[in-house]
């Protein structure tokens, strides 16, 4: 007979890491400045268990001799950065004519990317049972819409398990807390990010046969279930709202707002008006000059929640965060993937049997296709743009949200040829398309592009036949990566589209390496240039 011995290390607790969050001690020594990254302190490991660590501080820090340095060095583990130079060009091959090319290099960062399933600690990071890969630099841990890009290439290069794996992931971690979170840390529990569930489930289904097969079809089952319960986390306050318009003004609960002609879309939110624990003292020092700070931090939460954090598109005078305003607006682009998750509950319920399940989802998603058109199309401009529904006006902020109709296929074929050719004309530079036309000091702004909405963007023209735009699109941004890549020996979260080998610059921490989606995107890209002209 084995006898059990009992471990007395701490383990992972959502409630002790809330607890930890919401302490003096947290407070203390985010805003003190010991870390240049919030986010460091936040991911940091207790050496011991929170409550002896929290009471450990009430019993010493009035001292006139306590440390809180010295105190945060002795009670916890930092963590350690993600280290890239074991791909980096010299360090592999130092001679020129030997060095790694850019897609070499993105081939070996996969491995260095992944983590294997995580091991209960009594830290920040909701430990996951399956393989994932992580976005590189600060973001040690998985993320939400990230993972659907990445899932993109590593489908392109075989690597379908890992794809599988972290689908499952998603889904563990949704059973746990009811959503999907913006990713694997306790902080993100309140929010998610853009629902991009369905476009994941529907790459493994067009491009894998990881669902054929009865054990297949059984897991396919349980996307379909999973898909739901994402649904319904985005409509979970539609019948709180009136059931008939108002028609003088909106209604909003959560994340649904009741249009003033009584359709329902959707807005990002998140229900915590606290600073961010990985974000606490940029969030406070912000605050500290404004009247209603829940109201601030609300809406730079629910700015989080889009992914776009930080951009002119949320703010309410186009330049200042302060001014920040998340919760006002209806998003083009959020309205647009909840448009293809509806679609695809309608289509996938069918296959399995059940028609008038089917037959409510494609209804909701004609409606909101409807409705969508009416508040969020310009016919003057020829473009898609977000609604802020206090105002019951559109928004002056023109933003590549506006690809995300045509990439979803919901936009006729005019609109997509307006969107087109606004973009050639306006978003077109010649590193890629620029996210916004607004060059303030955000990150989700112009000059800077990100590879997510190239993609939705190019995939989104070829979809309409818009095929010289696209390929240029691709080229332009191939010719960013690479060029950054040659002079630089990595790849970046972002780059500045205005030339091609530009440092991107905005945001409140510094551009990072790595990185998963630039990665796969970048990869496709070449893959299909490469292929079109071997067809020429």
């Amino acid at each position: 007979m084995t006898t059990q011995v009992a471990s007395n290390k701490p383990e992972f607790s959502l409630h002790a890491s809330l607890a930890f969050f919401e302490s003096e001690l947290f407070a203390r020594v985010q805003m003190a400045g010991l870390f240049a990254d919030s986010k460091t302190f936040a991911d940091a490991t207790p050496k011991r268990t929170i409550d002896d660590i929290l009471a450990d501080y009430e019993q010493q820090h009035r001292s006139p001799n306590f440390n809180l340095q010295q105190f945060v060095s002795s009670n916890f583990e930092l963590p350690k950065p993600i280290v890239l130079e074991a791909v980096s060009k010299a360090d592999v091959n130092p001679a020129p004519e030997q060095a790694l090319s850019m897609l070499e290099h993105i081939d070996l960062l996969w491995g260095i990317l992944q983590r294997n399933a995580d091991v209960s600690l009594p830290n920040s990071l909701i430990p996951l049972p399956h393989p994932y890969i992580v976005p590189g630099g600060r973001f040690r841990e998985i993320y939400y819409w990230d993972s659907y890009f990445t899932a993109i290439g590593l489908v392109q290069v075989g690597k379908s398990e890992v794809v599988v794996a972290m689908l499952k992931n998603f889904l563990s971690i949704q059973q746990r807390l009811g959503l999907i979170p913006n990713g694997s840390r306790t902080y993100y529990y309140s929010r998610s990010q853009p629902p991009v569930l369905a476009l994941y489930i529907a790459l493994l289904k067009e491009q894998t046969s990881v669902f054929k097969g009865e054990e297949g079809e059984r897991f396919f089952a349980q996307c379909i279930a999973g898909l739901e319960t994402e649904y319904w986390f985005w409509m979970q306050s539609e019948q709180s709202l009136p059931n008939e318009p108002l028609m003088q003004h909106c209604s909003a609960a959560k994340r649904v707002v009741r249009m003033h002609g009584g359709e329902l879309l959707n807005r990002y939110w998140d229900d915590q008006a606290t600073p961010r624990p990985e974000s606490y003292r940029e969030d406070v020092e912000l605050a500290k000059d404004l009247e209603n700070k829940p109201l601030f931090y609300r809406n730079i939460r629910a700015a989080c929640e889009s992914g776009w954090d930080f951009s002119s598109r949320w703010f309410e005078n186009g330049q200042d965060l302060t001014s920040i305003q998340t919760t006002h607006i209806v998003p083009v682009d959020l309205n647009a993937l909840l448009y293809f998750c509806e679609e695809k509950l309608g289509q996938w319920q069918a296959d399995v049997g059940q028609p008038e399940t089917a037959y409510r989802y494609a209804q909701r998603a004609l409606e909101r296709k409807a409705a969508l058109t009416r508040y969020c199309y310009l016919d003057d401009q020829g473009f898609f743009v977000d609604y802020n529904f206090m105002t019951k006006a559109p928004s002056s902020a023109l933003s590549l949200a506006a690809v995300v109709p045509l990439f979803v296929g919901m936009a006729s074929p005019e609109q997509a040829q307006s969107v087109a050719s606004k973009l050639q004309q306006d978003f077109l530079q010649a590193g890629g398309l620029q996210t916004t036309l607004r060059n303030t000091a955000q990150q989700w702004d112009a000059p800077n592009g990100w590879a997510p909405l190239q993609w939705f963007a190019v995939i989104g023209l070829q979809q309409y036949g818009h095929n010289e735009l696209a390929s240029t699109i691709m080229q332009n941004w191939i010719n960013t990566a690479s060029d950054f890549y040659q002079q630089h020996g990595c790849m970046m979260e972002k780059y500045d589209v205005s030339g091609t080998q530009a440092h991107a610059k905005g945001g409140e921490y510094e551009v990072q390496q790595g990185f998963g989606w630039t990665n796969a995107v970048t990869m496709m890209f070449c893959h299909y240039v490469s292929k079109a002209k071997a067809q020429n």
